[in-house]
């Protein structure tokens, strides 16, 4: 028997500085045991129940990036894996961002924020992944699937799945 989240929504934010630099976040996932190169993204409801996805994703995005969008635009949803677990994650651009702190997270989340030339996106996730076949994947998704649905992409690679690195020894 396997255990399902359900009914859990979450944000995931395209955010590009007026640079043309990509946010990512970086964090220790506990249950992959490993540091994870992300699009910044947050739960929605969290913290006001029946919150609207736009200022969850702005509220997200400001703890753990440092940057406030003056406005979102809704690109579409998605479910991570429907076979196992209902939650389901809408997909926003933020637009007009302004530097506002230094991000980081709430508590012990320990975020690392990245910011990325938009034309460097995908030589950065290599770079930062040792550039292993397994771990290229990374590449694939944060550069190329989600910044590929919006438009947004140069020479970007094709989405494919898996996203996160093994923590190097200490």
């Amino acid at each position: 028997m396997h255990r399902a989240a359900r009914g859990i929504g979450a944000a995931v934010i395209l955010a590009i500085t007026p640079a043309d630099e990509v946010i990512l976040v970086e964090q220790y996932r506990v249950p992959l045991g490993r540091n994870c190169l992300e699009l910044p993204a947050g739960l929605v409801g969290d913290e006001h129940a029946g919150e609207d996805i736009a200022p969850a994703a702005i509220r997200e995005l400001e703890e753990e990036t440092g940057y406030r969008a003056g406005r979102v635009e809704l690109l579409g949803a998605f479910h991570s894996s429907p076979g196992m677990v209902s939650e389901g994650f809408t997909f926003v651009r933020a637009h007009d961002l302004v530097k506002v702190g230094e991000g980081g997270g709430d508590g012990d989340e320990n975020i690392i924020v990245h910011r990325i030339p938009r034309r460097e996106m995908a030589a950065f996730v290599a770079r930062k992944t040792g550039g292993g076949n397994r771990d290229r994947r990374q590449a694939d998704v944060v550069a190329g699937g989600y910044a590929r649905a919006s438009g947004v992409t140069g020479h970007l690679p094709r989405p494919v799945n898996g996203n996160c690195r093994r923590r190097s020894a200490a």
